[in-house]
C-alpha cells in the first residue's frame, strides 16, 4: 500500500524536475500498486512512470481503495509517453501481464488518461489481455469525482485547456533549455559585442550577452505567456515577431550610437534566436502533433540559419570598413 501524502521530499523533487535537475531520473517503479485496502471489485487506475504523474494521481485519489497500474514510460509524463510510445499498447499489455492484474482484480476494465490515447490501440489491449480500457479524465484533479460520477466524464473533464496558469508551470523548463543550448551562442554574441573598435570592449561584449538574454527571454517566457494573443499558427513566426519588437525598441532607445551594420545585424538576430526558442515550446503545447512540429521546423530552421548567417556577414563587413 502506498501513501497518498505528499512530503517535502515529494515537492523539492517536483520542484527540481521543473527546473529540469534531474529531469529524466525523476521515477519511480512501474508495476501494480495498491491505495488505500483494494479488493478484488476495486477500480484499476492507469498512469506513467514520471514521478510527478505518480505524485499528483497518489494524492488526487487519498482516501479510496483502488489499484494503480503504473506503466514504463522511462520517467516521461502520459502525454509525451503516449507520443513516443512508451506509453502505448505493448506496454500496457506487457505491464497486465506482469503484474497478473487479471488474477488480482475480478472485472476487466481500465480506466485510463485520455492524454494516453494517441498511443493505446484499445481494441488490440481487449483482444490480447480481455481488459477493455476505458478514458477517463483529461486531469488528474476530475478523477475524484469522475469516480464518484460511476465512471462517467462530463463535457468539462474531456475540454483542453491552456490556460496563462498552466503555460507559466512550463517556463522553468523552457527556460533551463535555453541556457542550456545558448552555451554555443553566448560566445558569439560575447565576441560581436567586445569587438566594436581598435581593441577588446568588456563593455560592448556584456552588451552582446544582455542582447542574446533579451531574446532567448522573450522565447522561452515572453512567447509562451502571450501565446494565443500572437499572429499565425507558426511558434517561429510568433517569437520572431517579439523578437522584431525588441530589436525595434532597442533601436528606438539606443541606435543612435549604433552603426548601419551593427543595426541591421541586431534586427536580423534577435528575432531568428527569439523564433527558435519559441519554436521550441511546441513540444509542450496541446495545439500541435509530431508531423506539425517536424513540418514547421523544417521550413523554420533553413530561415533562423540564413538570418544568423545574413547577421554575422552584415556584422563582419561594418566591421572591416572601420
Amino acid at each position: 500500500m502506498i501513501s497518498t501524502n505528499l512530503v517535502y521530499r515529494d515537492r523539492l523533487g517536483a520542484w527540481k524536475a521543473r527546473w529540469g535537475i534531474g529531469r529524466m531520473r525523476y521515477l519511480v517503479p512501474s508495476g501494480l500498486y495498491a491505495i488505500g485496502l483494494p479488493g478484488p471489485d476495486a477500480p484499476v487506475v492507469v498512469t506513467a512512470n514520471y514521478k510527478m504523474s505518480y505524485d499528483l494521481v497518489r494524492r488526487e485519489l487519498s482516501g479510496r481503495n483502488l489499484w494503480l497500474l503504473v506503466l514504463e514510460t522511462h520517467g516521461i509524463n502520459v502525454w509525451c509517453a503516449a507520443g513516443k510510445g512508451t506509453f502505448g499498447t505493448d506496454e500496457l499489455v506487457r505491464r497486465v501481464e506482469a503484474t497478473g492484474l487479471g488474477r488480482v482484480v475480478s472485472h476487466r476494465l481500465l480506466l485510463l488518461p485520455i492524454l494516453g490515447a494517441p498511443g493505446v490501440a484499445a481494441h488490440l489491449v481487449k483482444q490480447r489481455t480481455g481488459f477493455t480500457v476505458h478514458y477517463a479524465t483529461l486531469r488528474v484533479a476530475d478523477l475524484p469525482a469522475f469516480l464518484d460520477n460511476g465512471m462517467q466524464s462530463t463535457e468539462a473533464m474531456r475540454e483542453l485547456t491552456f490556460t496563462l496558469g498552466e503555460r507559466l508551470v512550463l517556463v522553468p523548463i523552457e527556460l533551463v533549455g535555453g541556457l542550456k543550448t545558448s552555451r554555443y551562442l553566448l560566445p558569439l554574441f560575447f565576441l560581436a559585442g567586445g569587438f566594436g573598435g581598435k581593441q577588446f570592449s568588456l563593455v560592448g561584449a556584456g552588451t552582446g550577452l544582455a542582447i542574446y538574454a533579451g531574446a532567448l527571454l522573450v522565447g522561452t517566457v515572453v512567447a509562451p505567456l502571450l501565446l494565443p494573443w500572437l499572429p499565425t499558427r507558426s511558434f517561429f513566426i510568433k517569437g520572431a515577431i517579439l523578437g522584431a519588437a525588441g530589436g525595434v525598441l532597442l533601436y528606438f532607445f539606443y541606435g543612435e550610437g549604433l552603426r548601419w551594420s551593427e543595426t541591421v545585424a541586431l534586427l536580423l538576430a534577435l528575432p531568428a534566436v527569439a523564433g527558435f526558442f519559441a519554436l521550441n515550446f511546441t513540444g509542450s503545447t496541446p495545439f500541435t502533433s509530431p508531423s506539425g512540429v517536424k513540418r514547421e521546423m523544417r521550413l523554420a530552421l533553413p530561415v533562423m540559419a540564413g538570418a544568423l548567417l545574413a547577421a554575422a556577414l552584415v556584422w563582419l563587413m561594418g566591421r572591416l570598413q572601420l
